[in-house]
């Protein structure tokens, strides 16, 4: 499976696409400003979060600080067309596979995307590493 990468092009979308680099894993990037997420994109994208648009909308955002518009009053469509005209209102990276989904960029969740047999031996590596034999 490819990872896609949607970002805004800030820094947390180059750590991300550096970390896939970095991992050799196969993604895909699209940058939001130029190739904004359709209505019906951002429905498929809901699907994956857990507490729905306040995973995926930056509250933090110019935009949403200045739009003027209580966003909690809108129906579901009415918000997620503003979204696709505001794409700055979505938080950035998200990072997608299949049925997974990170927001943001984080050095521990973003492993999720490792092959589950890297991650093992990851983990294995790991332990043997810090491994401390008791004398006896």
């Amino acid at each position: 499976m490819t990872v896609t990468i949607y970002g805004l092009g800030c820094r947390s979308t180059k750590k991300a696409r550096q970390w896939m680099i970095t991992n050799q894993i196969p993604y895909v990037e699209r940058n939001l400003l130029d190739d904004p997420l359709t209505v019906h994109e951002l429905q498929e994208l809901l699907r994956l979060t857990t507490d729905g648009t306040d995973d995926i909308i930056s509250k933090r955002s110019l935009p949403y600080k200045t739009m003027n518009i209580d966003l909690d009053k809108l129906s579901l469509l009415e918000l997620l067309e503003i979204v696709h005209e505001h794409p700055r209102l979505l938080k950035s990276p998200l990072i997608v596979e299949n049925k997974k989904l990170q927001v943001g960029y984080n050095e521990e969740e973003i492993r999720q995307f490792l092959p589950r047999k890297v991650r093992k031996f990851q983990r294995l590596q790991w332990k043997a590493d810090h491994l401390q034999l008791l004398d006896f």
